[in-house]
């Protein structure tokens, strides 16, 4: 497999995977990564990259088996349905933190909450988050 214009190494795809922000040069590849075809993928994978020691650390704990077992298994899977619901929320995130803009449609990435078609609750508009469009109690 061929690198790909500004491929960060390993470090950076660790501080990336981690949520770190990567310098300029590494944009492309930011781009690639999370707009390209595969990126849901791409994500939940560095996400279990980061869990997995984080499960087997669980594990190690003293404790009766079944909980050695069920506190690992249940935290893997509960991080892992929280990245796979918020996973459009998380890619906008990372690229307007590497200053990139986020896709236009729907489909493939921008939620609705962040384009100002949401049903009530905060807005997202020209000037930012605006609060205020919460709908008043009688």
């Amino acid at each position: 497999m061929t690198r790909l214009p500004g491929d960060p190494g390993v470090g950076g795809k660790v501080r990336f995977a981690i949520g770190g922000r990567l310098p300029e040069r590494n944009r492309e590849w930011v781009r690639h990564e999370l707009t390209d075809a595969g990126w849901r993928s791409r994500l939940t994978i560095r996400h279990l990259v980061i869990m997995l020691p984080l499960c087997a650390a669980l594990a190690l704990l003293p404790g009766a088996v079944w909980i050695r077992i069920a506190v690992p298994g249940l935290f893997l899977i509960c991080s892992v349905g929280i990245v796979a619901m918020y996973a459009d929320d998380i890619r906008v995130s990372r690229l307007r933190r590497h200053g990139l803009e986020p896709p236009d449609d729907p489909d493939l990435g921008r939620p609705s909450h962040l384009n100002g078609t949401g049903g009530g609750g905060a807005t997202w508009g020209q000037g930012g988050w605006r609060g205020d469009a919460v709908p008043s109690v009688p």
